[in-house]
């Protein structure tokens, strides 16, 4: 007995620990970075279609849907192998969209025409093509999945679309060229960029879904012009503690209380920071830098930036799976 448990406990001591990888789309390369969250390498690249864009992963991790913008489709990958498994169709030019949490269905934004595309995962079909505001980009879910926000660039405003019949029960005027809707892990915020309006719009969320807008976050930062000040990809901690907002050109991450609003500090990272996806644990945030090419790792809890990473042509988007 005690020899079957020695050998049982060097047994499970010689079990590598399972590493998560981080999958990022480089939209001029055409090509899928992942690397490694452990030991932070490069661990492989592959063909993502042509002008790889949005990008999220199953809730059980396995598939990869990447918006091929220039292909008009999402490309399904096999987060082990990297290979190819089919493709779902999409609409024209998907950039941005959102799963729903069970996996199914994909909302997808569709810039070129005007659209969200609500395709199913299972069936691999359309389900609804719904008329939304001038350049569709941004896309979030609420946390009952009862809506989903898309953010129009030109008509400058977040839709709340219902899941149940893909009407829009809302529309809310916000800055100009919103790019990305986030809400709260318990749904009762949402926050939405604004890319040249330079700000995020803060709504509180009723219990049946009405927003209201409350307020807006603005940016300062010395030396770094206000028009460099460019809010785009945005992340919350699940704790709703903090917001994270990438500021573009300016090269900076902005810290902000998601309580109180205020603005805490400022992270120096690549050129042109896009869009950003914390690990699993929230311990790492991770930034696309498109023009330095590369990534940034920030230590969530010292809201420090430690590594940055090289990756492929102009990257884009980004996700983490265990």
């Amino acid at each position: 007995m005690k020899a079957l448990i020695l050998s049982t406990a060097l047994a499970l001591a010689a079990t590598p620990v399972l590493a998560g990888k981080a999958f990022v789309s480089n939209e001029r390369s055409n090509d899928i970075t992942v690397i490694d969250t452990e030991t932070w390498e490069v661990i492989e690249t592959f063909h993502g279609g042509n002008r790889p864009r949005g990008i999220t992963a199953s809730p059980d991790g396995k598939l990869l849907y990447v918006c091929a913008s220039d292909d008009n489709i999402v490309r399904v990958f096999d987060t082990e192998t990297y290979k190819e498994v089919y493709t779902l169709p999409s609409g024209p030019d998907p950039e941005l969209f959102v799963l729903h949490p069970s996996g199914n269905p994909l909302y997808i934004a569709n810039e070129d025409d005007n659209l969200v595309t609500v395709t199913d995962t299972e069936t691999r079909t359309i389900l609804a093509e719904i008329p939304v505001g001038i350049e569709p980009e941004g896309m979030g879910i609420s946390a009952d999945a009862k809506y989903v926000v898309n953010t129009s660039e030109t008509t400058n405003m977040a839709h709340f679309i219902s899941t149940e019949d893909y009407e829009i029960k809302h529309n809310v005027l916000v800055d100009q060229r919103p790019r990305y809707a986030q809400y709260t892990a318990d749904g009762a915020r949402l926050f939405v960029t604004s890319e040249i309006g330079g700000t995020v719009s803060v709504m509180d969320i009723a219990e049946d879904g009405t927003p209201d807008l409350v307020d807006k976050i603005g940016f300062e930062v010395s030396g770094v012009l206000s028009e460099w000040l460019q809010p785009v990809g945005a992340k919350v901690t699940s704790d709703g503690a903090r917001l994270f907002v990438a500021l573009g050109p300016a090269n900076r991450v902005a810290v902000i209380d998601a309580q109180s609003l205020e603005v805490l500090d400022y992270i120096l990272v690549g050129q042109r920071v896009w869009q950003l996806s914390f690990t699993p644990d929230e311990k790492f945030l991770l930034t696309t830098n498109g023009n330095s090419n590369d990534i940034t790792v920030i230590d969530v809890a010292s809201e420090k930036a430690i590594k940055s990473i090289p990756v492929g042509q102009q990257p884009w988007g980004v996700v983490v799976v265990d």
